[in-house]
């Protein structure tokens, strides 16, 4: 890997997307508005982006929907969809170094992070749905010989990608994926904070043969720009990655607007539960990663630590050893391994959790104090003493906070596991395979990991229960699901 200099002279020489991308070219927004995209290492202004608003949106619908009837894409066999989301995935892979110093300048991710994993991830995301798609097979009903039942999938049409902030990229990939392979335009609207890497990416779309107008970019606010698109009748569906709060938001607009379909993963809390028979360097590792990675930017990030009252002390000593191990620094320096958080409003708010899991009680054991510096950096903070009850345990800081809370039997951690309003991801220590089976049926979460603290793969759906998903899942074969509409085809054989 290069050096911290290699990576800033490429900052300096990039030329950064800031307009929306509509029907296959830039343009600024109708209002001609702008607003600020601000780099957390620094808090500097990199560039002024378009604030599209409900003009811009009826655009690039109204583009995506004529492109989309026209058949030019969704009407192309299935193989020839493939080859050209196959080149995309290749153009992404050339572009390596551009889309991994564009992330991280606007995220504040240690560009290590983009250059080994995002990146790499998001290539092998859309690669993986393309090569999909062109061996999935309809159905024919069981009619007998009167008549032929047939079960057809169908493109839902035009699609609305709402993106998060924390993964812009690969948050993009796993809708872009399915959407794109079963023959969806799409309009994407990611985060206000981190546009210009879907923006650079429907530029890479259009370069591999991608038609103009499936893949439209409108930047812009969630209240100027993603509430248009909940609320546009010639949108068929709207997938979501994001705040709680913001997925209710898309609910009511789908039911004051056509009941358009909504799919959205949303927040979490999610536990990792050592039992008292657990590899403890092996957890310490996977927890460190867990919830530091990313700055603690991550839904499934296993915030609270719930581990046998035995184990407690001689793990928390592990953890504390990788924190201190881990660098924080400028992102664009290799040798980072925490960088910024991704703007002043969030790190107050993160700080204001720190004090107040102090106020509430619960013991400051390690870090959490702000980092010198221009930029908005955290030290990682552990909490001991904590309630499950309390704010640092209940609510979903997005930073990286661990609360740590002790048990004394499987069924007082099972029921700790499940004590919050979340359930998108768990994590499970044992050497007991049993134990393992019995726990991890028992957490109500959509991901259980055991021994390991991951998300699955690309051929893993990937979404969670109660007020962490609603409608739909990322990833696997399933997510091509609900990109289409089912169709029955009924023919009559009978004379």
């Amino acid at each position: 890997m290069k050096n911290f200099e290699y990576y800033s002279n490429i900052a300096n020489q990039l030329q950064l997307p800031n307009q929306c991308f509509i029907d296959g070219g830039f343009r600024p927004a109708t209002s001609g508005k702008t607003m600020p995209s601000v780099n957390p290492a620094n808090g500097e202004i990199l560039t002024e982006v378009a604030a599209g608003d409900e003009a811009d949106v009826n655009a690039a619908v109204a583009n995506a929907r004529v492109v989309f009837e026209s058949g030019i894409w969704s009407l192309m066999h299935p193989s020839e969809r493939k080859q050209h989301l196959l080149q995309f995935a290749e153009l992404i892979r050339d572009n390596l170094e551009e889309l991994s110093v564009l992330e991280s300048l606007e995220s504040g991710k240690p560009v290590s992070d983009c250059l080994n994993i995002d990146v790499p991830e998001t290539a092998k995301c859309i690669a993986w749905h393309a090569e999909a798609q062109d061996k999935l097979y309809d159905q024919v009903s069981p009619s007998g010989s009167e008549a032929l039942g047939l079960i057809v999938r169908e493109p839902i049409g035009v699609a609305a990608l709402v993106l998060p902030w924390n993964f812009p990229l690969v948050m993009a990939a796993w809708k872009l994926g399915p959407a794109l392979a079963t023959g969806n335009s799409v309009v994407v609207k990611p985060s206000e904070l981190t546009s210009m890497t879907a923006l650079r990416l429907a530029e890479l779309a259009v370069e591999a043969g991608i038609p103009k107008g499936v893949f439209n970019v409108v930047t812009g606010t969630g209240a100027m720009a993603g509430k248009p698109l909940g609320l546009h009748p010639q949108v068929d569906i709207v997938s979501f990655t994001g705040s709680t709060a913001t997925g209710r938001l898309f609910l009511e607009y789908s039911a004051k607007s056509n009941m358009k379909r909504v799919v959205l993963e949303t927040g979490g809390k999610s536990p990792c539960v050592v039992l008292d028979d657990a590899d403890l360097d092996r957890v310490a590792e996977h927890q460190a990663y867990s919830f530091m990675g990313n700055m603690g930017q991550t839904c499934t990030a296993n915030t609270r630590l719930i581990v046998h009252e035995s184990l407690k002390d001689a793990l928390l000593e592990k953890i504390i050893g990788h924190c201190k191990a881990w660098k924080i620094g400028n992102p664009l320096d290799p040798d980072t391994c925490l960088g910024a958080l991704i703007g002043k409003e969030h790190f107050d708010k993160v700080a204001g959790f720190i004090q107040k899991g102090q106020e509430e009680g619960a013991k400051l054991l390690y870090g959490g104090y702000a980092v010198e510096g221009d930029g908005y950096y955290l030290s990682p903070a552990i909490f001991d003493g904590v309630d499950n009850t309390m704010s640092i345990a209940q609510d979903e800081i997005f930073g990286p906070v661990l609360s740590v809370i002790t048990f004394s039997n499987d069924d007082q951690a099972v029921a700790l596991a499940n004590d919050t309003d979340y359930g998108l991801a768990a994590s499970l220590f044992t050497r007991d395979l049993t134990r393992a089976h019995r726990l991890a049926r028992r957490i109500k979460a959509g991901t259980v990991s055991v021994n390991s603290y991951s998300e699955g793969d690309l051929s893993t759906p990937f979404g969670g229960y109660k007020l962490s998903g609603f409608g739909g899942k990322d990833n696997g074969i399933q997510a091509h699901e609900q990109y289409t509409e089912q169709k029955t085809i009924w023919v009559d054989l009978s004379d």
